[in-house]
């Protein structure tokens, strides 16, 4: 639970009455156990995951798929590869994360992928490590199939940035009825009143609505929608021999939303061109659902810099760190319910760990996750002083300490 820092990644011992050492030698016996298994650490996830859906979701609940690449610099990790070239050594993850379709709030990953020089490490994986590494989107495709028999409240509809904009595995994923939401690059075309176009132009010829103000890359935005129904038609490729082949298939279905940002002046910040078989909801919904894509890099952010200091942990070896991932996680979604509550209880809770933590927070913001995980820490440990020690003790302690308190002015 403790918010690390770059000197000090590993994972602290509470201050109780049980020795450094042991709890160090404890946390090193467990993360490199092989009896414990990476789909075991998913079920509490996967738990909190269902019941958050439960609560927080109303009609469907989104499941953001993204990959993040872990970079050491230290090179005691001989199992780290090299992804696309001699120098870009390091594990590859691939997380899917549920988020409210209501609120856009984080609840829980429900599945996570280490990739290393060795396979892949996957909570959703019987065995592991898998010897032979897929692609990104071959990964994510054989991620929701397993999700999709895990029996969620509601439909789960998958969130994949522009990477996935193949359509291979959108012909896959439909095939399969799932629903799915992903970013299309602006040249892939797609057949509008019977007439083949590039996602860009057909955007130039839409209507836009103004339908809601959003914050951006730290300024204040007003979202455009459009949308226009289409089919995909376009054949997906392969090589052989050294030949490209064009591979034929059926007509998916979809829609094209595209949303604009547009500041305070008038200019476009940035323009998503959505494509998706969810039917029944407003287009302003699926972009607002795009919008809250961005929880996964926020997850990421916790989980590296912000919070628990991922990139610098000293474990050495690819099943090591996904262990120790899948109980940072389980810290994170902790921290996300502690957020979501709405209750005067719980607010009064965050206020007291936000004083603990000692973050400096934005003006207005009331507070931030990585203040919260940094918080909790410290009113864990104090918890756990109150319990290990008598009154007698700390007194004590505290005589011990006043003696040097005021030497040095």
């Amino acid at each position: 639970m403790n918010a690390s820092e770059p000197l000090s990644a590993g994972g602290k011992s509470l201050p109780n009455k049980t020795t450094s050492f042991a709890s160090t030698q404890a946390a090193y016996r467990f993360y490199n156990n092989e009896s414990v298994t990476l789909p075991v650490l998913q079920e509490p996830l996967t738990l909190a995951a269902q019941s958050g859906i439960i609560a927080h979701c109303t009609s469907y609940a989104l499941c953001v798929h993204d990959w993040s690449r872990l970079a050491y610099k230290h090179a005691n990790k001989s199992d780290r590869y090299a992804i696309t070239h001699a120098t870009d050594v390091c594990y590859d993850l691939q997380t899917s994360l549920i988020v409210s379709d209501s609120t856009g709030i984080p609840i829980a990953p429900v599945a996570q992928r280490l990739v290393s020089a060795n396979g892949s490490y996957a909570s959703y994986q019987t065995i592991n490590p898998v010897p032979e590494v897929k692609a990104h989107l071959d990964e994510v495709t054989d991620c929701i199939q397993h999700l999709e028999q895990q029996d969620f409240a509601k439909p789960l509809v998958h969130i994949i940035d522009r990477e996935a904009d193949s359509v291979r595995h959108m012909r896959q994923w439909s095939a399969a009825g799932a629903l799915w939401l992903t970013r299309s690059r602006d040249r892939s075309g797609v057949e509008y009143q019977g007439r083949s176009i590039p996602c860009q132009d057909l955007a130039n010829e839409l209507q836009f609505e103004k339908v809601r103000e959003v914050h951006f890359n730290d300024q204040t935005c007003w979202q455009w929608v459009a949308e226009a129904s289409v089919r995909i038609t376009r054949p997906t490729h392969t090589t052989a021999n050294g030949k490209k082949i064009r591979i034929p298939g059926p007509a998916i279905e979809a829609r094209l939303v595209v949303a604009r940002l547009l500041c305070a002046q008038g200019n476009v910040v940035a323009q998503w061109l959505l494509l998706s078989n969810v039917s029944d909801v407003p287009a302003s919904t699926i972009a607002l659902w795009y919008y809250w894509r961005w929880q996964i890099e926020c997850y990421f952010k916790l989980l590296k810099k912000a919070g628990h200091n991922l990139e610098f942990w000293q474990q050495e070896s690819a099943p090591a760190i996904a262990r120790r991932l899948m109980v940072a996680s389980m810290a994170c979604v902790t921290v996300w319910e502690i957020a979501a509550d709405q209750s005067e209880e719980v607010a009064e809770l965050r206020r007291f760990l936000i004083k603990l933590s000692g973050r400096q927070i934005k003006r207005g913001q009331d507070f931030t996750h990585p203040a919260l995980l940094a918080g909790l820490w410290v009113w864990l440990a104090m918890q756990e002083v109150l319990s290990a020690y008598s009154e007698d003790e700390l007194a004590a302690l505290k005589k011990s300490t006043q003696q040097f308190i005021g030497r040095v002015v």
